[in-house]
């Protein structure tokens, strides 16, 4: 990760989490940034960007080396890069470019692409990722081990790590051609829904793509309970689950994933 240019003199005696300048010369506190998650670190970052996130996703936080210094975190496809910010005292820099704000920091390059340090890779920053997410009490918290602990390193880490919006669990399905119903063992990961025969199948029977899903609701036509179904053009999906409380759950998250996916 490139840092950015240190800039001589004297350093405001405010600090930058506290306050920032802004063009027009009025105050503002950093943490009215919708997209600054503070301490967030830079693993946690990743796993946010790549469960919940889309390309062009970006995140300020505080870098670990020293006070002042942030790291501006951005998805592009399939990674996370990030991009060093450094506060002068007066303004905040990155690389080459110098400006009064982070406002004037983000209007610049929504349009201008991030030239990506390591790779060359072109990345326009899309869309800011809220600090103040809503998100289902289901959701599991973000648990990234480390390399330490396993001898991997981060890149080997991270796409394994369970993250936010991921469930899995047994339920009943019923089949397509012949309406008789299986158990398989379901996965919600990202966008994809996927089914296997059961929890040790190494390959799914199918997978979901839940941006093709137009509705996910209670299902009352079928002669069993705690039934619900996922609507696609090429077919309805009828699903049941052990008890009314996991129905429920799936649910939640599956619209939550639908109405995440439309924004």
């Amino acid at each position: 990760m490139g840092r950015a240019e240190s800039v001589g003199g004297k350093m405001n005696a405010q600090d930058p989490s506290d306050l920032w300048s802004t063009s027009d010369g009025e105050a503002e506190l950093l943490q009215d940034l919708g997209w600054y998650h503070s301490n967030l670190t830079r693993h946690a970052a990743e796993a946010l960007l790549l469960s919940n996130g889309y390309d062009g996703s970006y995140l300020l936080r505080d870098s670990n080396e020293r006070t002042g210094l942030y790291s501006l975190s951005v998805r592009a496809k399939d990674s996370v890069k990030h991009f060093h910010v450094e506060y002068t005292g007066y303004s905040f820099k990155f690389g080459f470019n110098e400006f009064s704000s982070l406002k004037d920091f983000v209007k610049h390059f929504a349009n201008q692409p991030l030239i990506g340090s390591e790779t060359g890779t072109l990345i326009v920053l899309k869309h800011p990722y809220p600090r103040k997410v809503e998100e289902p009490s289901i959701y599991e918290s973000v648990r990234v081990h480390t390399a330490m602990q396993t001898g991997r390193t981060e890149n080997d880490l991270v796409p394994t790590a369970p993250s936010l919006g991921t469930k899995e669990g047994y339920l009943t399905k019923q089949g397509g051609l012949v309406k008789t119903w299986k158990t398989r063992w379901f996965t919600l990961h990202r966008n994809e829904l996927k089914y296997f025969k059961d929890q040790m199948s190494p390959e799914p029977i199918r997978i979901l793509d839940l941006t093709e899903c137009s509705a996910v609701q209670f299902d009352y036509s079928q002669e069993r309970v705690n039934c619900f179904c996922l609507v696609f053009p090429f077919r309805t999906f009828y699903l049941c689950a052990k008890t009314g409380v996991e129905a429920d759950e799936w649910i939640k998250i599956l619209r939550w994933k639908l109405v995440k996916d439309k924004r």
